[in-house]
């Protein structure tokens, strides 16, 4: 058992090299009850070491990581215990049935929930009467959601769980997120799907060459990063040379666009200098927070995923 507050996740200066190749280097995070967090990357970021070191698969090469405060390497069946993990990519038994797979996995995990299976099944628009063999990706895919998320284990960890699946299916899946959050439920989802990590993500870690560059809540990584304005104006344009927190400032042709960085009140009366007839401002998406991580020139490291 774990002390009260304790961190359903750990990870602890999680580090793991293949001889000078550096896969993950002193990664940390804690993930709290009920808390859902994103792991974000392209690939040989470092996301999949993570999760297979996460899950005992992989030895640390430095510190450590710690399901409810169990050490994943030194005690993996233990660790277990309290976990469902969805993969990105999964494969079936070619003779089985959707239905037996699903129930197969359900036993191995320690039990399920019937009820909720039945749910899911319907929800997904799964027919679970067909053999393994025949199921495309997509398929595929719903029998390892389905399967993690009927145990309703304590935590779940996933990579590219969406992966194959429409988007109706996709929306499904995000919804049933939303409901195991609600119902105390931890996850860790690594992902490639930038909308859908802001969907549905109180928190997200940003891996760069196996670094965590950036982790916070998506409020927080706004408050790094440059609002975008666009506004529009007659007359003579405004003044923005030496206003504090812009850059890429273009005004001409009755068009303004620009990023501002800090508070932007300097900005504001600026602009209240000039006849603006119309203006925009908006925090950046997500996606535009991972390409400002990634655009940027590599430097000389010993880091790669």
């Amino acid at each position: 058992m774990t002390d009260t507050g304790a961190p359903v996740l750990r990870l602890v200066e999680l580090t793991k090299r293949y001889g000078d190749l550096t896969a993950l280097d002193r990664f940390s995070l804690d993930i709290a009850e009920g808390e859902i967090v994103g792991l974000l990357g392209p690939n040989g970021a470092g996301k999949t070491t993570t999760l297979r070191t996460l899950l005992g698969l992989l030895k640390p090469s430095g510190g450590r990581a710690e399901i409810f405060g169990i050490d994943a390497w030194a005690d993996p069946v233990e660790a277990h215990r309290r976990l469902a993990f969805i993969p990105g990519e999964f494969s079936v038994w070619p003779q089985l049935t959707g239905g037996q797979i699903i129930d197969l996995l359900g036993t191995v995990s320690g039990g399920f929930d019937p009820a909720y299976r039945d749910e899911l099944i319907e929800r997904f628009n799964f027919d679970p009467s067909k053999k393994g063999r025949s199921y495309s990706k997509g398929n595929r895919q719903k029998i390892a959601v389905i399967s993690a998320l009927m145990t309703r284990a304590p935590l779940l960890v996933m990579d590219e769980p969406s992966s194959g699946l429409d988007p109706l299916m996709t929306a499904t899946f995000q919804d049933c997120l939303r409901e195991a959050k609600a119902a105390g439920q931890t996850i860790f989802l690594s992902s490639h799907i930038l909308s859908e990590v802001e969907a549905v993500c109180d928190r997200v870690a940003v891996l760069r060459e196996g670094v965590c560059v950036e982790q916070g809540t998506l409020a927080d990584l706004r408050h790094l990063h440059a609002n975008t304005v666009e506004a529009t104006y007659t007359g003579q344009p405004p003044r923005l040379d030496e206003v504090p927190g812009v850059e890429d400032a273009y005004v001409r042709d009755g068009v303004i666009r620009l990023h501002v960085s800090g508070s932007p009140d300097p900005l504001l009366k600026a602009l209240a200098e000039a006849n603006i007839t119309a203006i925009q401002m908006r925090e950046p998406s997500l996606e535009e927070l991972f390409h400002a991580f990634y655009d940027q020139p590599d430097e000389p490291a010993t880091s790669a995923a």
